[in-house]
């Protein structure tokens, strides 16, 4: 076993789909009849009528003991790639090598026979991995207890609860040493201990050189255990690369074609075209309003965000910054200072309203920008994630 041997190849890949299912079968029924008759079909790099690009010109590679993550938004084409990685639909066009023994758990129960035990699915789940039954007797009583569900393990599957059947399949994948091993947002069910539990095991099965493709909602879960990142985007990849940056690339394609608002606009004051900024700096927004009247008391609202979460919003009452708006152009400046955010995209909105909160009057656009250092280590040396703490290690004489 070679410590950098490629696994996983995935070669100009491209699938397309049909929007309504009568086009479909329309669209398939002439493609046979042309392959039947020896006339050319269709151009596959053309699009028919009502067909799209669930994925498109996909490329990456993934070696031994790296685990490359999946992210995008709803619609990106996440799914479909791992639906085409585990053999489920076939490409259009490019290809996908894969070597070794290759375990996914997309999606919650998949490969579970619904009126057979627990026990009797982990036999079936192995086989269908390829190892024999002395194997699967041999890591039968490791994947019970990973699972921690031995007083149901003899009871069908179709009993069980969505979050049994997420630690039974998890276990099945994990405990049975694949060479290659898929994950799709299984880790974001289950209690916090079993989720907690299934992280320190994949770092220990990459540890052993397992190659893993991990697809989730949350960044916190791609940071933690990802070496590289590829961000899809309408079927395309927007970005391959580390995992910092493809976060923040992430975490910014959602507000991207934001419009200003005709009442309210910010935008950041920065030397850097692309809003770049180093932990600890001091970051300046300016905020247009253009009124038709006169609002008495007014107050902002600042809201800031990270991969859809909110760290903080601050409201302009309680800043003691007091003002009136008045008819035609009002212009401010907002100041954070000392800005304690580690590596990734973040998002800061403002929203305008009169001296109390039910008088809401507009918001503006999202304003993004990047924290791209100082460099940050995710997999649990040195400082990571989102918020440098002021902090100190001390010796204790014993």
């Amino acid at each position: 076993m070679q410590e950098n041997e490629v696994l996983v190849k995935v070669e100009n890949l491209s699938k397309k789909f049909c929007k309504d299912l009568k086009t479909s079968l329309w669209y398939g029924v002439k493609d046979l009849f042309s392959n039947v008759l020896g006339n050319e079909t269709a151009n596959p790099d053309e699009l028919r009528p009502k067909e799209f690009w669930a994925v498109k010109d996909i490329n990456f590679e993934l070696r031994r003991g790296e685990c490359l993550g999946l992210i995008g938004h709803n619609g990106a084409g996440k799914s479909t790639l791992l639906k085409i990685l585990n053999g489920l639909i076939n490409p259009d066009q490019g290809k996908v090598t894969m070597k070794g023994r290759v375990c996914a758990l997309i999606e919650l129960g998949a490969g579970f026979n619904p009126i057979l035990t627990g026990r009797e699915n982990i036999y079936n789940n192995g086989a269908v991995l390829g190892f024999s039954k002395n194997e699967i007797d041999s890591k039968v009583e490791e994947i019970i207890d990973f699972a921690e569900i031995r007083e149901f393990i003899d009871m069908p599957v179709q009993n069980y609860s969505s979050g049994m059947k997420v630690r039974l399949g998890f276990a099945v994948a994990a405990q049975m040493e694949p060479d290659v091993l898929i994950i799709d947002e299984v880790l974001a069910v289950g209690d916090l201990a079993f989720r907690m539990k299934c992280y320190n095991h994949l770092m220990k099965v990459m540890s052993q050189n397992v190659a893993i493709i991990l697809v989730s909602h949350s960044v916190i879960d791609i940071m933690r255990l990802c070496n590289r990142v590829t961000v899809l985007e309408r079927g395309k990849s927007v970005f391959l690369g580390n995992v910092e940056k493809g976060v923040g690339i992430y975490n910014n394609l959602a507000n991207k074609e934001s419009k200003d608002s005709s009442i309210i606009s910010a935008k950041i004051l920065s030397d850097s075209e692309d809003n770049d900024f180093q932990t600890g700096d001091n970051i300046t927004f300016q905020v247009d309003i253009n009124s038709d009247k006169r609002i008495k008391k007014a107050r902002i609202l600042f809201h800031l965000e990270y991969s859809n979460m909110r760290l903080s919003s601050i409201s302009s009452k309680y800043s003691e910054f007091n003002f009136d708006i008045e008819p035609g152009v009002n212009s401010f400046n907002f100041h954070l200072k000392n800005v304690p955010f580690l590596v990734g995209g973040y998002l800061g909105r403002f929203e305008l309203y009169g001296e109390y909160l039910k008088d809401y009057i507009a918001s503006a656009n999202f304003v993004t920008f990047q924290i791209v250092g100082p460099a940050v280590d995710y997999s649990g040396f040195g400082i990571c994630h989102t918020i440098k703490l002021e902090h100190e290690f001390t010796l204790n004489k014993i």
